[in-house]
């Protein structure tokens, strides 16, 4: 038997082992959570048990440590970092013993320092992660881990079960769209230099402009449009809304839906972009030769 197909069957051995205690509260959970993201996490994760891994892999075959996290989070959506250092960082830090599914765990092998692994914990003391040392995705027991143990993330939050969560959570939104355009604002008049560098703010493309106004308000975005098109929500022209990522083609006569651009939406008509001669500036949007090129609208706040 092979390294690989010992992992397979030990790893399905302890989840029928599980599933009998687990099944009706996983199928409660789900539905008690089913306004939040947690239980599409924990079934993306356990999904991935067995596949192999490799150092820096970003899937669907193979995975790194961070590059799982990073894989099963886009797949609801969810761009977060690609680095352990970075993921250590993000999100809102959680207690040992207060770790919920969907929650980022860190360890290394001394308990000390910083991370060298990580993984998703999803429940029944439990956790999901790319072992360089079994060379798979495994399953192990969280509480096993508990002498290396370093930190836990937090990047969903709870769902409110009150009435005026939805409100809520839509003024948080608001806020932060808020926020996200008062940073660009800062910017304005800022030249564009194609393939400007991520690591200055002297000058920008379009891309390098998003990436770093949604940095500084708190949210990781990929370096180039392309890459941007891929995470959030995709929203239709109709339900644009202040923040949304505009991304565009090259030409309103293109054949092709490739997309060269990127902006955000400033509101009242309005998006806040880099390109050309006026570097960092507004352009008015509708009707506008901007809005006939557009390729896709992504939501991410």
């Amino acid at each position: 038997m092979t390294k690989r197909d010992w992992v397979l069957k030990s790893t399905v051995a302890v989840m029928l082992s599980t599933s009998l205690l687990m099944g009706g509260q996983v199928e409660q959970a789900a539905a008690k959570t089913q306004d939040s993201k947690q239980s599409d996490v924990v079934k993306i994760a356990t999904s991935l048990i067995g596949k192999d891994y490799e150092y820096k892999a970003k899937g669907p075959k193979q995975f790194g440590s961070a590059e799982l996290a990073t894989y099963t989070y886009k797949q609801i959506g969810i761009s977060i970092g690609s680095t352990i250092a970075n993921l250590y960082k993000t999100g809102k830090s959680v207690s040992k013993n207060n770790v919920q599914p969907g929650d980022l765990v860190f360890f290394s092998s001394n308990g000390k320092g910083s991370p060298t692994f990580m993984g998703i914990y999803i429940g029944n003391d439990q956790f999901v992660y790319s072992s360089q040392s079994e060379d798979a995705v495994v399953l192990k027991k969280y509480s096993e881990y508990s002498k290396k143990f370093l930190g836990a993330r937090r990047i969903l939050e709870e769902t409110s079960s009150s009435d005026n969560s939805g409100s809520k959570q839509e003024q948080t939104a608001n806020n932060l769209a808020d926020k996200v355009i008062k940073i660009g604002e800062k910017y304005l008049g800022t030249k564009y230099k194609y393939g400007s560098s991520s690591s200055t703010t002297k000058t920008f493309d379009c891309s390098s402009f998003t990436q770093r106004v949604f940095k500084e308000a708190g949210i990781t975005l990929p370096r180039d449009s392309r890459q941007q098109s891929t995470v959030g929500t995709t929203v239709s022209k109709k339900n644009l809304k202040k923040g949304d990522l505009i991304f565009m083609k090259a030409s309103v006569n293109s054949s092709s839906d490739r997309i060269t651009h990127v902006a955000i939406y400033a509101g009242n008509g309005k998006i806040l972009h880099t390109y050309g001669s006026p570097g960092v500036t507004y352009s008015k949007f509708d009707g506008t030769n901007w809005e006939k090129r557009v390729v896709k609208i992504k939501r991410v706040l």
